[in-house]
């Protein structure tokens, strides 16, 4: 069967549970989405650092395994910091909701109509890495929803690389995790 456009998929989605606030862009023509959130620019900063520090743990736990390990430790440290700083957050963006979610875009519930090709940024923390990201949106579409509010797509633009990278890794995670459960359930009598 041939496969429709409105079916193809630059990226693999998933269904997924994070705490997400939307914040308007100012009518400055700001570029680079800004936040002031000390605490969740502190979150995305140490997770954009962590990211950029993998490689280098890796290549240093090959040639000493004994500073490798003491590193891991290190770091797993400050993950968890991390994860104490996001139950801060959590209160302020309010319950994870469920959303879909891929390296292109994200749909989501919201309780307000927002207009399609409107920019804003969205703040995301996702779980349960505690992983803080603000990234620029537009809107692709936005409709009444059945049971109350809308039901909003939007397409994230100007990813870093960093932040894209971020993103699929969270996304692979998921996923492997599914599998995991799903590999668990079928092997229960």
């Amino acid at each position: 069967m041939p496969m429709q456009d409105a079916d193809r998929r630059e990226y693999y989605r998933i269904e997924d549970q994070v705490a997400l606030s939307i914040v308007p862009l100012s009518g400055d023509g700001e570029t680079a989405p800004t936040d002031d959130s000390h605490l969740f620019n502190l979150l995305g900063e140490l997770s954009l650092l962590d990211f950029e520090a993998q490689h280098l743990l890796r290549q240093l736990g090959e040639r000493d395994r004994l500073m490798g390990n003491l590193l891991r430790v290190m770091n797993r440290r400050i993950d968890l910091i991390g994860e104490v700083l996001a139950q801060g957050l959590y209160q302020e963006f309010g319950a994870p909701q469920q959303v879909t979610l891929s390296e292109g875009g994200i749909s989501f519930r919201h309780d307000q109509p927002l207009q399609r090709n409107e920019e804003v940024n969205l703040r995301l923390l996702l779980l349960p890495q505690a992983l803080g990201l603000l990234l620029r949106a537009r809107i692709a579409h936005c409709q009444p929803a059945a049971e109350g509010g809308f039901l909003v797509g939007a397409e994230f633009e100007a990813l870093t690389d960093a932040q894209r990278q971020l993103l699929a890794r969270h996304i692979l995670q998921k996923q492997a995790q599914a599998r995991r459960q799903a590999r668990e359930l079928s092997d229960q009598p």
